[in-house]
């Protein structure tokens, strides 16, 4: 099958990576490189960089606006039976897929959780399941029919950022079958139920607080739903603490919330009698740590406090 590929972001590599073992790329369409670092060098895109290396001779476009005409045109005149669209960044207009086969690998269950950040909204809700779409575009974003879904539990212990790699793994797999079951004729296309729908916002570095007052589930969900990005980040002693993982306990205490319960076990008293206990963070300006190394340098005693926010703060 011969396929023209659209996408920008990571989660589109193994897709992308199985579709051209299994398929001919004919080509692929990604945002233009952008400046990144101190130095602001001009970067690729994940897709744009390993299409480069892997993929040579096949066209990679890199276009400000993928609808305009004569970017259109170069686009539709390749060979393609179907188009796959992921984490691409631009919307495709009606006269570039006017009589292409298109769809879209999105990172949820849909309707549920339409989007920017799909993944990250799950956790935050505390799905206790989560998984793939592949939908036909539509002018509504993530609107379009259901050709396939794949589930996956969501575990306590898992990050957004850990999600992702999943899910992206995850990927390959249902794509194929929708194409396979689209070659066959077979492709059962399903409306999404409008009444279901939720939305998944994009996040930003102000999304970044916790609020130990609330239950150390519902700490725990922020913790990780945040994770690796924008980050959770409270602040010990005056200083920034970025808290990584952690996991939600269920026991009783007689102290304030954001107060540490248990200095060695990282151990702090959140809403509802219940606990937090930190396993992983990062102090600022230094690498990610076990709680044991982070409290083995700083010596942090029961009553301390871990500063934490909440929204509007």
């Amino acid at each position: 099958m011969e396929i023209v590929f659209f996408g920008s972001g990571a989660f589109g590599l193994p897709t992308l990576a199985h579709l051209s073992e299994k398929h001919r790329v004919t080509g692929v369409v990604t945002q233009p490189d952008k400046p990144a670092g101190r130095g602001g060098t001009l970067t690729p895109t994940p897709i744009g960089a390993w299409a480069a290396q892997h993929l040579p001779g096949v066209p990679l476009f890199k276009p400000e606006k993928v609808n305009v005409p004569d970017v259109r045109d170069q686009i539709r005149a390749l060979p393609a039976s179907a188009w796959v669209v992921i984490a691409f960044g631009q919307k495709l207009g009606a006269a570039l897929l006017e009589g292409k086969f298109a769809v879209n690998l999105h990172a949820s269950l849909l309707p549920r959780w339409r989007g920017a950040a799909p993944i990250n909204a799950a956790i935050l809700a505390g799905d206790s399941v989560t998984g793939n779409s592949v939908i036909t575009l539509a002018d509504k974003m993530d609107a379009g029919l259901v050709l396939g879904q794949s589930k996956r539990p969501v575990e306590p212990r898992t990050t957004a950022g850990e999600m992702h790699d999943l899910l992206a793994a995850d990927g390959p797999a249902l794509m194929e079958h929708v194409l396979q079951e689209h070659a066959a004729g077979a492709l059962s296309p399903r409306v999404q139920d409008e009444s279901l729908v939720t939305l998944a916002g994009k996040l930003s570095k102000a999304d970044g607080w916790v609020d130990f007052r609330r239950s150390a589930v519902e700490c725990r969900q922020r913790v990780h739903g945040l994770t690796p990005w924008p980050g959770v980040t409270a602040k010990f002693r005056g200083a920034g603490l970025k808290l990584l993982r952690v996991e939600a306990l269920e026991q009783g205490h007689d102290y304030a919330a954001g107060t540490i319960a248990d200095a060695e076990t990282g151990i702090v008293a959140c809403g509802d009698g219940t606990a937090l206990r930190l396993l992983e963070v990062q102090p600022e300006g230094g690498r990610a740590m076990a709680w044991s190394d982070f409290a083995r340098g700083r010596r942090p005693i029961v009553g301390d406090a871990i500063v934490g926010g909440h929204a509007g703060c």
